[in-house]
């Protein structure tokens, strides 16, 4: 797998003291950001998808983003150093340092 296709998982957790982020909703309010309302249903960009992990809400980022909509990907990177999130690659467990 090449480097360029590695998802990148924002956890919501403090990489410091291990604490949940708050609000719980923040994963889906942030990919709110490049949803699409169909059919009475929300449909997330395949480029920025919450999901848990460990039982905490987190989003997934592909790299494409920074293509397509540079902006919003770097503030979404600042977003999550700002708050101490957890920042891994999908095949990645740890956290980066």
């Amino acid at each position: 797998m090449n480097e360029k296709s590695k998802k990148i998982i924002i956890e919501g957790v403090d990489a410091d003291s291990g604490a949940t982020f708050r609000p719980s909703n923040w994963a889906e309010r942030m990919s709110e950001s490049m949803s699409t309302f169909k059919k009475r249903r929300i449909q997330y960009s395949p480029l920025l998808q919450p999901t848990t992990k460990d039982g905490h809400q987190c989003v997934v980022l592909d790299p494409k983003l920074k293509e397509s909509n540079p902006a919003l990907y770097q503030s979404i990177l600042d977003f999550a150093k700002n708050n101490h999130l957890k920042i891994c690659d999908d095949n990645n467990p740890e956290p980066d340092s």
